[in-house]
């Protein structure tokens, strides 16, 4: 097997994890940049992650634009969130957007999202909120073009999460297995914040 079919591999894989953990559902993507080739990533076809194999896997530039102009299957539109995380952070290899029930909450109210639990740390000690209502007005709230994709990157500056007002949030790390396990503990870790704010102040 060589290097990119193994790639490919792990990438269908790391998708049905994160389907399997309830962090996406029939949205959401996960995708990794090609070692290689740092101005490529791969990306899975638009296609629920759950069902993800690896010959749905697709590459891009990053300019979110799909590298070969021969493969005609449908992309998936937020395409632009990885690959403008890619072009402004040559220390990310592995992104995943999702829109998990449990960190949205905190994405719509003054209340901080932090790491409460070890397994967390990953997340960072800073989850900044990106509103894409600021620059762009009254729109469906998805990242449909790199303007957009770079306005969100801005605010996800040097950390590992942003959280996206009222969509979701935007995993950022240095490894696809950090960025699934990074997600996967997320979730959990807004779960539990919430549940511990409903006992008293954390």
């Amino acid at each position: 097997m060589t290097d990119l079919a193994e790639l490919r591999r792990e990438l269908a894989i790391a998708n049905r994890i994160l389907a399997r953990e309830r962090v996406v559902d029939a949205y959401g993507h996960v995708s990794v940049r090609r070692p290689a080739t740092p101005t490529r990533f791969l990306l899975s076809r638009s296609r629920s992650p759950e069902l993800v194999v690896p010959g749905d896997i697709m590459e891009f530039g990053l300019d979110g634009e799909v590298a070969d102009k021969s493969d005609t299957r449908q992309p998936y539109l937020e395409r632009f969130i990885h690959a403008a995380i890619y072009e402004a952070r040559p220390d990310v290899l592995s992104v995943v957007h999702n829109h998990s029930p449990a960190v949205v909450p905190f994405s719509v109210t003054r209340t901080p999202l932090r790491p409460l639990i070890h397994v967390a740390g990953g997340i960072g000690a800073a989850l900044p909120v990106w509103d894409i209502r600021d620059r762009f007005g009254d729109t469906n709230l998805l990242v449909a073009n790199m303007e957009q994709g770079r306005d969100m990157v801005r605010a996800l500056g040097g950390n590992a999460v942003v959280l996206m007002r009222g969509h979701g949030c935007s995993v950022a790390a240095a490894s696809l297995k950090q960025a699934v396990i990074a997600a996967v503990y997320l979730q959990l870790n807004a779960t539990l914040q919430l549940q511990a704010m409903q006992l008293g102040e954390v």
